[in-house]
């Protein structure tokens, strides 16, 4: 079964890290993508530009409005994802509590994908 894992974290953490935090964050994640691809997992995966250079759509009121941004303030934003393709649950909260952004303090959500 496909998994998407949906990395949340505080965006402005990691645009304030100086370039050897972020060359060790980025190596975490290679190191970590080499892992989904030895356990034969990895589907895909990629990191999203800030919410910064987001646009979200809407209708209220019967009009279509179109908002720069992102439609919510939060604490944590959508920063990247995986598509993992795992036996069952257990082996996607094994690659979900693997990846960088736990240990960063982040948190990552876990989403079977109904095959259409």
């Amino acid at each position: 079964m496909r998994y998407i894992l949906l990395i949340y974290g505080d965006e402005k953490a990691f645009a304030d890290m100086d370039p050897g935090q972020a060359s060790e964050t980025m190596e975490a994640y290679d190191k970590y993508s080499n892992w989904l691809v030895e356990k034969g997992w990895m589907r895909a995966g990629d990191p999203l530009a800030d919410t910064g250079q987001a646009t979200t759509i809407r209708q209220r009121d019967g009009q279509v409005l179109t908002i720069d941004g992102p439609y919510a303030e939060t604490k944590e934003q959508l920063g990247g994802y995986y598509i993992v393709e795992c036996a069952n649950l257990d082996e996607a909260l094994e690659a979900a509590k693997a990846l960088p952004a736990v240990a960063a303090g982040g948190s990552v959500e876990v989403r079977p994908i109904i095959d259409m």
